[in-house]
């Protein structure tokens, strides 16, 4: 079970996601054009939800190494250059993310210390942001346990 979800856990929150971003979206669209009212809260549930939809992306890529490389390159080094590769890639990503998380902690510690709300729902701000720093952690930790997995750059 714990195997099926360190696979699929981004895959199945990433699939809700959608769903409700699809749902909110259609609903919203078919009243629109139906009863010529519209639902201030869709654009913002979407926009927020899309964020969330795209670190998860991120991070379940980053788990089966599919981000785009320039392989030609890699491919024609050898051991020890194919390793310093990925310890540059691996490092410019973990000081981006840890920069991401950072930064988006403070927002979430401010925007909680302001109270500040949505102006459609309402609801603390806070609960949106969350979502940047704790899925930049689960970026970090999926780009690790795809480099550290690396079988050719590990062998010199």
């Amino acid at each position: 079970m714990l195997d099926l979800l360190n696979r699929y856990a981004e895959e199945v929150v990433g699939a809700v996601i959608l769903a409700i971003m699809s749902a909110v979206t259609f609903i919203n669209v078919v009243v629109r054009y139906g009863t010529n009212f519209s639902f201030a809260w869709s654009e913002e549930v979407t926009i927020n939800l899309f964020v969330w939809a795209v670190l998860l992306g991120t991070a379940a890529v980053f788990r089966e190494g599919g981000h785009l490389g320039m392989n030609l390159l890699y491919n024609s080094l050898r051991p020890r250059g194919r390793l310093c590769c990925d310890v540059l890639s691996f490092g410019l990503c973990l000081v981006f993310f840890l920069t991401l998380a950072y930064f988006g902690m403070l927002e979430v510690l401010d925007e909680a210390d302001i109270e500040a709300t949505s102006e459609s729902l309402g609801v603390p701000v806070w609960l949106y942001t969350a979502a940047t720093p704790l899925l930049s952690v689960l970026c970090i930790f999926r780009a690790a346990q795809h480099y550290l997995g690396r079988k050719p750059a590990l062998q010199l």
